[in-house]
């Protein structure tokens, strides 16, 4: 799980630039240190992928009628995890 975690950090890193913190690392989703997305990582396991991939299809359903560019921004965070989580399971 250690390079996960690396690995969720550098994602925090690349993206941090590009769109708000509210869309990459909100406080409200760290408790205690521990990031909310780290949680559900390690109690989906290999289904994580299948997460990710529901929420960046939620994001493109929806950015047109809610929140826009912040939406595909967030899509874009699930996508980049999707495919780390991919590339760590082939």
């Amino acid at each position: 799980m250690g390079s996960y975690s690396e690995g969720i950090r550098q994602a925090f890193k690349e993206t941090r630039g590009m769109v708000k913190d509210n869309v990459t690392h909100p406080s409200h989703y760290n408790q205690h240190g521990v990031e909310c997305i780290e949680a559900i990582r390690a109690s989906l396991g290999d289904e994580f992928e299948s997460y990710c991939k529901g929420n960046v299809m939620k994001y493109l359903w929806r950015y047109k009628y809610k929140n826009g560019v912040e939406d595909l921004k967030k899509a874009q965070v699930y996508l980049n995890w999707m495919i780390e989580a991919t590339t760590e399971n082939d």
